[in-house]
């Protein structure tokens, strides 16, 4: 038989590149995240959350900027991470391309608001210096409280995140892990006690 007949009948199915034994890992992992698997979850932020935020530097070339879309993208997979297709490709991919998503918006973002910024420099031209200073102690408080928030146990970060970042309740955290109130009020006020030991430390 003319090998070229086998070429045509070939499957047209998309051909994903082979997934490493650490990529079948973290697959595993955010499998077991999308039942409530807080452990899971934790191990995806660990395994990811690096290339996330390395991703969001290279898109937005703003460090602060890029820490607060790191942390709103793995808030975002802990919700939807059953949306998560293995069918479709590694874990690791999926969760790049929500954090591209998300930074393309942010640049967006950033870019309409330096426009009014700019509109309305020609009504008020000076911006007070105070109004700088601020501004940067903003964005250097944002760092430090990044690289606390990574720092601590799982256990302790993730509830924090949720309730940080997405302005969620105790009783809405301990909802979305699956965890007792008690327990969730227990580790928040944990975590934020070993982060203002951290915060004082660091500044």
């Amino acid at each position: 038989m003319d090998p070229g007949a086998h070429a045509g009948t070939t499957s047209s199915a998309p051909v994903h590149p082979a997934r490493t034994s650490d990529d079948v890992r973290v697959d595993a992992l955010l499998r077991r995240a999308a039942h409530g698997d807080e452990e899971a979850f934790a191990g995806v932020y660990d395994a990811l959350a690096r290339s996330v935020m390395g991703l969001a530097c290279r898109v937005l070339r703003d460090e602060a900027q890029a820490e607060e879309v790191t942390q709103d993208v793995m808030v975002e997979v802990w919700r939807t991470a059953d949306r998560y297709r293995p069918e479709r490709g590694a874990a690791r991919n999926w969760v790049l391309t929500l954090a591209h998503r998300r930074a393309v918006d942010r640049v967006r973002s950033v870019a309409a608001g330096r426009a009014r910024e700019l509109r309305a420099g020609v009504l008020e031209p000076e911006r007070s210096f105070d109004a700088v200073v601020e501004e940067v102690e903003e964005r250097e408080e944002r760092r430090l409280l990044f690289r606390c928030v990574s720092r601590l146990d799982a256990d302790l970060r993730l509830p924090l995140v949720l309730a940080y970042y997405e302005g969620l309740t105790y009783a809405e955290v301990a909802d979305s892990l699956s965890v007792p109130a008690g327990t969730i009020k227990s580790r928040m006020r944990q975590g934020l006690r070993r982060l203002h030991k951290c915060l004082d430390a660091e500044s």
